[in-house]
């Protein structure tokens, strides 16, 4: 069974009461810090309409959440005090913390807990048995709730004990709004997508999304390559790539992948030149230059203003578009336009009525640096939990939760 066949049929938070029920709520608050204070609140936000749902319902809401990889034990510099504070000035609504997630202090700040009222655990990765999803661990935290609810996407593909040993003990277990909303757009991209449907796939390595690229060509009308991954496709052309990326272990992968897209008539479209630059820093000035006039100490950092008006012909009639992976070397604006355009383009095409959706990690920071995030229809809030769910695998935080029996 496929994950969207199991994972389009959970419960969510319409199935039960939360009223005076503490329910304990996995999210994903693994947000970057600086000087203390969060510097991206998106994953947050992303957040709100479970958590406010719940206190509007009169939920006791307790919100677990790992944060960066400390190693072995406490570490202040990892401490989720500064995201429960964010919290709060997002709420508007006063919201406690405390500084454990398990044992007698987290079990009396849960019990204390008033109706409305939102409790932040500390770091659940404090305690090595959460990755290794230790049943004691488990039990440990599911004593905290009455009720448990999975809105963390992003986490949902590891099986650690507050994502997949929780829900096993803890009923209802059920998903959140976000969750949900991240199930549906997915699994609407692999179940029933409108046509022309394409993909547009980026990023530095062929390596880590072969299986989603496989995936995807048994679905998609159209996939476009950019990022430093086109030079291994290049490669595979016996075309010249300077000094770019080239994953020598390979190319015969994205050889495959080219007969693949043919024998299934999929339309592969490659870029026809990039912004060529001796040094990925940003150091050297960047020129625009025909692939195949890319000199040997050269470096493709990102795909070139012809690749961009190419790319946005062939978006110009879509109706359904799944983007991951940047263009280029995003973070030098230098090296961003490519990524910028593509943006813009399928934020044109999101305006036609197609339905854009963003799979997570440095597409969805890139979309955001474009002031552009608004007008796509879904922002993925989960790097690998996305890639995995689009290769077909079952993320284990879903499939622990809760059947619908109306399904």
């Amino acid at each position: 069974m496929s994950g969207t066949e199991v994972e389009s049929r959970k419960k969510g938070l319409g199935h039960f009461d939360p009223a005076g029920k503490r329910v304990l709520v996995r999210v994903d608050f693994n947000v970057p810090l600086k000087d203390g204070r969060v510097s991206d609140d998106t994953r947050i936000v992303a957040t709100l309409p479970t958590i406010r749902e719940l206190m509007r319902r009169r939920a006791r809401t307790i919100l677990m959440s790992h944060l960066g990889r400390p190693k072995g034990g406490p570490d202040p510099r990892a401490s989720l005090r500064p995201v429960a504070a964010r919290l709060e000035r997002l709420l508007g609504a006063p919201v406690r913390f405390v500084a454990e997630c398990v044992g007698p202090e987290a079990e009396a700040a849960a019990r204390s807990l008033a109706d409305g009222e939102v409790l932040v655990l500390e770091n659940l990765r404090f305690h090595p048995e959460e990755e290794a999803n230790d049943p004691g661990f488990a039990r440990r935290l599911a004593a905290l709730g009455e009720a448990y609810v999975n809105d963390a996407f992003g986490a949902a593909h590891r099986a650690h004990a507050s994502t997949e040993g929780v829900p096993r003990l803890l009923k209802p277990a059920v998903a959140g709004r976000l969750m949900e909303r991240e199930l549906e757009y997915l699994g609407m991209l692999l179940e029933r997508p409108a046509r022309p449907f394409a993909a547009i796939l980026g990023g530095a390595k062929i390596s880590g999304k072969i299986d989603v690229m496989t995936s995807l060509l048994d679905k998609v009308d159209r996939l476009l390559i950019g990022g430093a991954m086109m030079f291994t496709f290049l490669r595979a052309q016996g075309r010249p790539t300077g000094r770019s990326l080239v994953e020598e272990d390979r190319i015969e992968t994205a050889r495959s992948v080219m007969e693949q897209a043919r024998a299934r008539g999929v339309e592969l479209l490659l870029p026809v030149d990039c912004v060529a630059s001796t040094a990925t820093d940003g150091s050297r000035p960047g020129h625009a230059v025909d692939l195949d006039s890319l000199g040997a100490d050269e470096i493709g950092v990102d795909i070139g203003p012809r690749t961009v008006r190419l790319f946005g012909e062939r978006l110009g009639d879509v109706r359904t578009v799944l983007w991951n992976g940047p263009m280029g070397i995003f973070e030098v604006p230098d090296f961003a336009q490519g990524t910028l355009g593509v943006a813009r383009a399928l934020a044109e095409a999101a305006g036609r009525g197609a339905v854009v959706v963003v799979g997570g990690g440095d597409s969805v920071a890139a979309v955001q640096q474009s002031g552009l995030g608004e007008r796509f229809t879904h922002l993925s809030t989960g790097g690998g939990a996305s890639l995995e769910f689009l290769e077909g695998k079952v993320l284990p935080g879903v499939a622990a939760l809760e059947d619908r029996e109306d399904r």
